[in-house]
Order: C-alpha cells, then sequence, then structure tokens
C-alpha cells in the first residue's frame, strides 16, 4: 500500500489550501493509498536556532516536535506539502519546518551520511499544493526551491506542483472552476502509481 501523508502549513483552518490538499489526500485514498495528514499548527516546535551543531553530528538539538516529524515524513512514498502563499512565500510554519531539517541536509551533502540510491528517489514523491490570492505573475516563484529544499534533504524527487492563483476573483477554491477536481485527480494519479516496496 501507498503511504501518503499531507502537511498543511496553512495557520487558517480549513482554508483554501486545507481544502486543496483534503481533496489531494482524498483522490489518494480513492486509490487505495494510506493517508495521514499533519496540521503544522497544531504542534509545537521552534525555528533553528542557527547553531551548526547538526553540520558536525548530523542530529539537531533542539528537542521538540519537528524531528519526529521528520522522520516520519521521510519514511511514507508520497509526501504532500500544502502552504498558502504569504507575502510571496510560504508560511512561517512550513518555513520554519524546513529550516529545522538542516540536519537532513547537513547528513546528506555535508557528511555523506545519506546516500540515498535511484531506486530509493524514485519511490519517494514529492508534491506542492498552494494557492494564491492573487494573480501575479510569479508569485508562487519563491515558494519553488523551498519547497525544493526540503524534498532533497528527506530524499524525495520533487515531482510535481499543484497550485491556483487568484483566489481573491473566484472567490475561493471551492469557487475555482479546477483546484479541487484536479488535486483530487492528481492524488489518485500520484497514489496509485506506487510506492516503496
Amino acid at each position: 500500500m501507498t503511504r501518503v501523508m499531507g502537511v498543511s502549513g496553512s495557520p487558517h483552518r480549513r482554508g483554501n489550501t486545507e481544502t486543496l490538499l483534503d481533496a489531494f489526500l482524498g483522490g489518494a485514498r480513492e486509490a487505495g493509498a494510506g493517508v495521514e495528514k499533519v496540521v503544522l499548527s497544531d504542534l509545537s516546535y521552534t525555528s533553528c536556532r542557527g547553531c551548526n551543531v547538526c553540520h558536525r553530528t548530523g542530529i539537531c538539538v533542539v528537542e521538540d516536535e519537528a524531528i519526529p516529524l521528520l522522520e516520519a515524513m521521510a519514511g511514507v512514498d508520497l509526501l504532500a506539502l500544502a502552504s498558502p502563499i504569504y507575502s510571496m512565500g510560504i508560511t512561517a510554519e512550513l518555513k520554519g519546518l524546513v529550516d529545522r531539517a538542516q540536519y537532513l541536509w547537513a547528513r546528506r551533502f555535508s557528511l555523506g551520511t545519506l546516500d540515498y540510491p535511484p531506486e530509493h528517489l524514485e519511490s519517494h514523491r514529492g508534491v506542492f499544493l498552494s494557492t494564491a490570492g492573487s494573480d501575479w505573475p510569479g508569485v508562487f516563484d519563491a515558494a519553488f526551491p523551498v519547497v525544493q529544499a526540503l524534498f532533497s534533504g528527506l530524499g524525495f524527487s520533487y515531482v510535481e506542483n499543484l497550485v491556483y492563483d487568484s483566489m481573491d476573483r473566484h472567490g475561493g477554491v471551492r469557487r475555482h472552476p479546477t483546484a479541487l477536481a484536479g488535486a483530487r485527480a492528481a492524488g489518485r494519479r500520484l497514489a496509485g502509481e506506487g510506492g516503496a516496496d
């Protein structure tokens, strides 16, 4: 069974982005996947201290709910990260988690203790879901490299973006002509492609 985790980085419960994520996870469930959703605003964790201890040890010295979550995220087959765009970037909740994953980046790229083989990268896939109120060109562009950084540290191939702008014009995601159906279809398709053995 494909293991799917959705991580909602929005502080606004049941808003546009979490609703989009729910549609994606619903599609994955329809494809027979095991599905879990985590809401970051329900957890307690602090931002990265920038102490760089993890660059020497590969271990984060801060003990809170970020590390168990990151370890759980690393164990799924399909990881869906969801964040609305706030001030042209992802939310503070999700950015804080990305920063805390620095110990994984250190293990992989600085210490060389994590070496993901091609088959791991093929079977561990990441997708980014986002909504934006505006239709400004490039409104999602600043989010993509940050999401890529997290997927890379976790050993996931970044396979797709499901991003929808103009929420203000449409009156929200529920009135958007394609967003929810597109997310559900993507969840079915990506979860149906299988996961790790």
